[in-house]
This record gives structure tokens, C-alpha cells and sequence, in this order.
């Protein structure tokens, strides 16, 4: 029986990102766009809709799974549980409504609260609805100024007209990746350690 050429799903990397922000921002018009190449206005909102999808990321194969979570305060509570399961998030909030930048704030306090263990968690800032210039309440340079603060990138998307849509996906999964490799070189440098001690504990007791 002949080899496959393509990886096999379950050997890809994958790299699990969570879509974060108030309800109505865009969140799931995003997902949908990146997921199937198409706008979807009216959406109902759920609890959550989890999607995979295989892509080619520099040049490598992977998975991306993106968790599209509700804005509304009554799932605040189911919420850390899914940002336990994150690896990555997009903050998401519309430019048309101040309220929606404003609630980034407390959005992001529930994220560093659930990941409180880790160091550096890669999180994009993005501002959706760009094709709605006319109906802006959220000046460039104040998300801008917000995103800096937080030593974030910031992006302006519309899901409608797929402006940066796969800019912000991919670019966070670079982040991920990049944290991961990280801590994969910490955990080898540590076991290299160990490695060391012992062999001279080794020698000394010989």
C-alpha cells in the first residue's frame, strides 16, 4: 500500500484560537469568513461554535481551531473555561460602537486572570466593521494607543469586505507557534540541565 503524501490530520500542529468580545462586534461574521470565504450579516448568537480548518502556514501544514464564544454577559462564567482551553485570542470590537473598544478592557482582565500562569499570551486587538468608516466612533490612533499599552498588535478587519481577515488568523497563529517553540526550547534546555547534574553526579560518586 502506497505511503500518503499528506500529513495525517492527527500529526498536524494545531494551534486553538479564541474569538473574544462584546455581542454584535463580529466575532462569528469574522470566523465565518476566514472558515468558508463568505459574509454572514445575521447571525444568531450562541453559547459557542468550535470550527477546524487545515492550512498552510509559511509554507507548513497546520490545523487551526477557532472557538467563537458569546459576548453576552449571561455566558461570562462559561467563559474561563474556555479561555483555559486557548491558546491564542482575537479581541474583537466593532469601530462603530465605543462601547464594544471599551469592554476590550475587561475582556482582557478575564484572560490574564484565567492564564495567570503564563507569561506571554499572544492576543491581537481588532478593530472589525473597517468598511463602515462613516459610522466610526473609535478613532485609529485611540485603539492604536490601547493596543501599544497592552504590547499588542492592533488590526482593523472587515468581515464583510474580507479586508485583513486572514491577516489577523494567521498572525496570531505565528504568535502562537512562536510561544510554543519557546517553551519547547525552556523545557529542553531544563532537561539538558538535568541531564548535566547528573552525569556529574555520576562521575562523582564513581
Amino acid at each position: 500500500m502506497a505511503a500518503s503524501k499528506g500529513k495525517n490530520q492527527s500529526s498536524l500542529a494545531l494551534h486553538k484560537v479564541i474569538m473574544v468580545g462584546s455581542g454584535g462586534v463580529g466575532k462569528s461574521a469574522l470566523t465565518l469568513q476566514f472558515m468558508y470565504d463568505e459574509f454572514v450579516e445575521d447571525y444568531e448568537p450562541t453559547k459557542a461554535d468550535s470550527y477546524r480548518k487545515k492550512v498552510v502556514l509559511d509554507g507548513e501544514e497546520v490545523q487551526i481551531d477557532i472557538l467563537d464564544t458569546a459576548g453576552q454577559e449571561d455566558y461570562a462564567a462559561i467563559r474561563d473555561n474556555y479561555f483555559r482551553s486557548g491558546e491564542g485570542f482575537l479581541l474583537v470590537f466593532s469601530i462603530t460602537e465605543h462601547e464594544s473598544f471599551t469592554a476590550t478592557a475587561e475582556f482582557r482582565e478575564q484572560i490574564l486572570r484565567v492564564k495567570a500562569e503564563e507569561d506571554k499570551i499572544p492576543l491581537l486587538v481588532v478593530g472589525n466593521k473597517s468598511d463602515l468608516e462613516e459610522r466610526r466612533q473609535v478613532p485609529v490612533e485611540e485603539a492604536r494607543s490601547k493596543a501599544e499599552e497592552w504590547g499588542v498588535q492592533y488590526v482593523e478587519t472587515s468581515a464583510k469586505t474580507r479586508a485583513n481577515v486572514d491577516k489577523v488568523f494567521f498572525d496570531l497563529m505565528r504568535e502562537i507557534r512562536a510561544k510554543k517553540m519557546s517553551e519547547n526550547k525552556d523545557k529542553n534546555g531544563k532537561k539538558s540541565g538535568k541531564n548535566k547534574k547528573s552525569f556529574k553526579e555520576r562521575c562523582c560518586l564513581l
